[in-house]
């Protein structure tokens, strides 16, 4: 299926959207779904290079509304607070943030130092509360919300490839499952959704194999890759009012694999 035949939404319309790691991937994908919804979107990621191609992208397919994009470690909760706030005032308000930021690096537990468990944490997890700690607010005052967090089905998978990678996102859900009982009387939501395998290009590159996509369509119900936009548009559907009510809960995108 192409782009051109998913769902439009109405109310993403001029929607106000943040997105983290919008430069490649998932995030660009969002990025990109987003401004096709004509929304207003505003991005952080470290990889500069790929930031501007996804703008162009969206510049070259139409988009009402130019991305914006900034520069940010999100291992820096300070430069990621400034990203925020900048955001709120280039927007005009943010009503949907998208957690997605991460980074699955290969790794064993034997070789685990402290500082590399820290740096895991700090990469996969940590920014996760902080961007919510500084747009939930103005969310909250105007009883408007949805925030979307993009977990991972790996801690679900017993596979040991990347713990420090696994054990962070599966602290995606706490923070979900917490903060959407807190939130939720003021009409701001918060749900995860779990990929299974989506053949990103840096999948592509740097993990994939024969064998491991072979494994992949055997245990998954439907017999093909899950790509990026196809993954994403449950992530709109969690930001527009079609799913006003649903709060709390995990989606999984996985072909069926689980």
């Amino acid at each position: 299926m192409t782009v051109e035949n998913y769902a439009r939404y109405p109310s993403l319309v001029d929607r106000t959207v943040f997105v983290t790691g919008g430069a490649d991937g998932i995030g660009s994908a969002a990025v990109e779904n987003f401004a096709r919804q004509g929304s207003r979107v505003a991005f952080v990621d470290i990889n500069a290079e790929y930031a501007h191609a996804t703008i162009r992208r969206c510049v070259d397919a139409g988009a009402t509304h130019t991305p914006l994009f900034y520069e940010v470690d999100l291992r820096d909760i300070e430069a990621l607070r400034a990203a925020c706030a900048r955001a709120v005032d280039d927007l005009g308000g943010v009503t949907v943030l998208v957690n997605n930021a991460a980074s699955d690096d290969r790794h064993t537990w034997e070789e685990m130092t402290v500082e590399y468990w820290d740096d895991r944490l700090n990469v996969n997890l940590r920014h996760y509360f902080f961007a919510i700690q500084a747009l939930a607010p103005q969310m909250l005052e105007a009883e408007l919300g949805s925030i979307v967090n993009v977990g991972s089905s790996s801690y679900m998978m017993q596979e040991d490839f990347f713990p420090g990678y696994a054990i962070a996102k599966s602290g995606v859900e706490g923070i979900t499952r917490t903060l959407a009982r807190t939130f939720g009387p003021r009409n701001v939501r918060v749900n995860t959704v779990l990929p299974g395998w989506v053949p990103t290009e840096r999948q592509l590159t740097k993990w994939w194999s024969e064998e491991g996509e072979a494994g992949t369509m055997r245990d998954q119900a439907l017999k093909k890759r899950i790509v990026p936009d196809e993954f994403v548009q449950m992530i709109l559907f969690l930001a527009a009012d079609d799913s006003g009510g649903c709060t709390a809960q995990q989606f999984m995108v996985d072909g069926g694999r689980f």
